[in-house]
């Protein structure tokens, strides 16, 4: 898949699906399949126009590209959001964007997309143009309940990723560069590979989970090490099953599959070591299960 900017786009007709598909759940899916052509925005819009209320997001630019690509995609269009084009009116993103630039024959958004200055264009503006088919998905459910990415981010602060996973359609995936930590992990007999979280995202809530890396399944621990008493910030800690190499340096992927217990204080290192096993254990009963 082309990974374009707006202003790098060549002219060809295209069948678009526009939104900002933080996520990319399966009501985002839902809106792009049948497109060969996403268009996009970074940052968040409300970075720009309300900044005090904008969230963390649930995938970076990098990874939504990965997810969308893995849609069968052809082109993700990027559009740089600044107080600019925050300030272009509804009609002329249609005009300028839509028409003129992508040479839109059919438009996919969600029924709940709003564009334009102070969103004044909708899905019936949209489909009151003559110039282009518009396709208008409306909102998903699954288990009764609407899929949406802040209600996914509010599963994953709980620690709820297994309800995240089947409104995302996939596992959540939280990605860092492994830096070197005070090594206790490796004095337990349970070397980790420590990951320093991007503030910008959402990292799941404190506690111990079941996860596959890119390298290995893993038992991983976030939160801050209560049973040491560190007063360290948020730690995300990952012990990788079977594996015995040097991740130093190199991003490491992190796909959550389970919530095997909260984040505990233990009177003792051996009794913390002991619950170790026990959840190394599970993570590789759940991590067999998984890919069966």
């Amino acid at each position: 898949m082309q990974v374009t900017m707006l202003s790098e786009v060549r002219e060809r007709p295209r069948r678009v699906a526009v939104g900002e598909f933080d996520g990319v759940h399966l009501g985002h899916r839902e809106v792009i399949r049948g497109s060969d052509t996403v268009l996009t925005f970074e940052p968040h819009p409300l970075r720009v126009v309300r900044p005090e209320a904008a969230p963390k997001l649930l995938t970076s630019l990098e990874a939504k590209a990965e997810l969308i690509e893995a849609l069968g995609v052809d082109e993700l269009v990027v559009i740089p959001f600044d107080d600019g084009f925050a300030h272009q009116t509804a009609a002329e993103f249609i005009d300028h964007i839509l028409v003129d630039r992508l040479h839109a024959t059919r438009v996919s958004v969600g029924e709940n997309f709003r564009f334009g200055h102070r969103a004044a264009g909708d899905p019936a503006m949209l489909g009151a143009d003559g110039r282009f088919d518009t396709r208008v998905v409306p909102l998903v459910e699954v288990d009764g309940e609407i899929v949406s990415s802040s209600h996914i981010r509010g599963l994953l602060l709980a620690g709820e990723v297994e309800t995240a996973m089947r409104f995302l359609g996939a596992p959540f995936q939280l990605r860092g560069e492994v830096v070197k930590g005070d090594q206790r992990g490796r004095t337990l007999g349970f070397p980790t590979a420590n990951i320093v979280p991007d503030e910008a995202l959402v990292c799941p809530g404190h506690g111990i989970y079941a996860t596959r890396t890119s390298e290995a399944c893993a038992a991983v621990s976030i939160g801050v090490r209560p049973t040491f008493g560190t007063g360290r910030a948020l730690l995300v800690e990952a012990y990788l099953l079977d594996f015995d190499g040097d991740l130093y340096g190199r991003t490491l992927r992190i796909d959550f599959l389970a919530r095997l217990r909260g984040e505990r204080r233990f009177e003792s290192p051996e009794a913390l070591v002991e619950q170790m096993s026990r959840d190394v254990a599970r993570t590789r009963e759940l991590c067999e299960q998984a890919a069966c």
